[in-house]
């Protein structure tokens, strides 16, 4: 019982951190395929929800430090702004599992947008498609290499 919790840490707190490692993580701990979905969304949407309940002062404290003294308009920014323009919550949402971590992903669309509700909407939207797809990936592939 003990190592089965292991496991299912394991697998939640790296999707905190980073989403694409929880399905690597169920594979490799052999975890189940709706397993490894349900605790990788879990994962991601419990940092979405720290940051995107926690308020301004939580986000404003961690974005300062991840910025320093970098430039405000680098090449990196100005892409991001290109896809909350042209996408909104819906494109920040959808790529924060693959090209953003879920901590990066919360923080732009909190500074971008302040409909909490439609946040949390789309970011557990796109952790289902994104972990059932990518866990499936994943399990298919250790499968196939067994």
């Amino acid at each position: 019982m003990l190592q089965e919790l292991g496991k299912w840490a394991s697998v939640f707190f790296i999707s905190m951190i980073k989403f694409v490692g929880g399905p690597l993580a169920g594979a490799a701990t052999n975890l189940g395929y709706l397993e490894t979905v349900a605790l990788t969304t879990m994962g991601m949407m419990t940092t979405v929800l720290l940051f995107t309940l926690m308020g301004p002062r939580l986000r404003r404290g961690i974005s300062q430090r991840l910025r320093g003294n970098r430039p405000a308009f680098s090449q990196k920014n100005r892409r991001f702004v290109k896809i909350w323009q042209r996408w909104g919550v819906f494109g920040v949402s959808f790529l924060t599992p693959l090209i953003l971590t879920p901590i990066l992903g919360a923080l732009l669309a909190n500074a971008f947008s302040h409909n909490r509700q439609k946040i949390l909407l789309y970011m557990l939207g796109s952790a289902l498609f994104w972990g059932l797809l990518l866990s499936g990936l994943v399990l298919s592939a250790r499968q196939a290499l067994l």
